[in-house]
């Protein structure tokens, strides 16, 4: 038998327990920026076509889902070589990109169609598509429930809501201008949407969808994380150059992180100690502390990165 301490040094190690890969698209470069959040170091570029913006990770690790937005398409990635492996045709320019909680399905906000495009993970082909009545969707986002997608309109001022079970669109919710970032609470009570021209984030209750509270934000407020302990929501500010922290408990700001210019789409570790933020004009993705809400660094990446997705 191996001494206990040679057993807890394996686990350390193992694939299992290593620290997750962060995953950024540039949309400049035409790439995916993979990130060991270990070391906070790039330690791959992979080529996603010519626009790539959202984007997933499966349940397995082993595909991610990028929306190729100039070849109407999702991309998808196998991350095992590393390399393209195959897509699915969406429509006239994809966007923000969500998997469910179980894995099975990965939805795609199609623009030019006005409608939501859902995948099938287990044959990679497109199953159907739901309109919405909004127009230029741009993110569309799984409540960890699975029960709904929310779907923020560009020009549309509102949220529509998906109820998946039912495949149709069952309500809208109309926020500020220009709404952009959706998050959940964990429980998937409650939603938190940016809206860039108002800067505002509206808070909206998943069962009634009447609107709780308004959160004043920063200058084009658009990303939002949510912690996975869920007593957190993060908002970027594209015009501040800064990430607004919201308690979820008093829908107050608590603290503000300097970060790079324009920052936009945002992920968190899965254990919350560590935002990634994407920086598009920077070309960088900083990184911060949670705990104490202070940047720890900045991380070069491509041209005009997206977002960061993380599993």
């Amino acid at each position: 038998m191996l001494p206990t301490a040679t057993v807890l040094a394996l686990l350390a190690t193992s694939p299992l327990h290593a620290a997750p890969f962060a995953y950024v698209p540039n949309e400049g470069s035409g790439t995916v920026s993979v990130i060991d959040t270990a070391s906070d170091v790039v330690v791959a570029q992979i080529a996603a076509g010519s626009k790539p913006r959202g984007l997933a990770v499966g349940l397995d690790r082993r595909w991610l889902y990028v929306s190729d937005q100039p070849n109407n398409r999702l991309q998808l990635i196998d991350l095992a070589e590393r390399k393209p492996a195959g897509m699915v045709a969406l429509g006239e320019s994809p966007e923000g990109v969500s998997i469910s909680n179980d894995g099975r399905w990965v939805a795609a906000a199609v623009e030019g169609k006005n409608e939501i495009a859902f995948t099938d993970t287990r044959t990679h082909t497109l199953a159907f598509s739901i309109p919405v009545r909004g127009k230029n969707p741009e993110h569309a986002v799984f409540s960890p429930d699975a029960r709904l997608v929310f779907v923020s309109a560009e020009e549309g001022d509102a949220v529509d809501v998906i109820d998946f079970a039912s495949r149709k669109q069952v309500a809208q919710v109309t926020v500020g201008a220009r709404p952009r970032g959706i998050g959940f609470l964990p429980d998937s009570s409650r939603a938190y949407v940016a809206t860039e021209n108002s800067n505002e984030v509206f808070v909206i209750d998943t069962r009634s969808f009447a609107i709780v509270a308004r959160i004043k934000a920063g200058l084009r407020a658009n990303g939002i994380a949510v912690h996975p302990g869920g007593s957190r929501v993060y908002v970027s500010n594209g015009g501040d150059a800064n990430v607004s922290v919201i308690d979820t408990a008093t829908n107050q700001v608590v603290a503000t992180v300097e970060v790079g210019q324009r920052p936009w789409n945002m992920a968190l570790t899965p254990d919350g100690a560590k935002l990634y933020v994407a920086n598009g004009r920077s070309g960088s993705v900083s990184v911060i502390d949670t705990e104490r809400n202070v940047k720890l660094r900045d991380i070069a990446v491509g041209k005009l990165p997206w977002g960061v997705v993380i599993r």
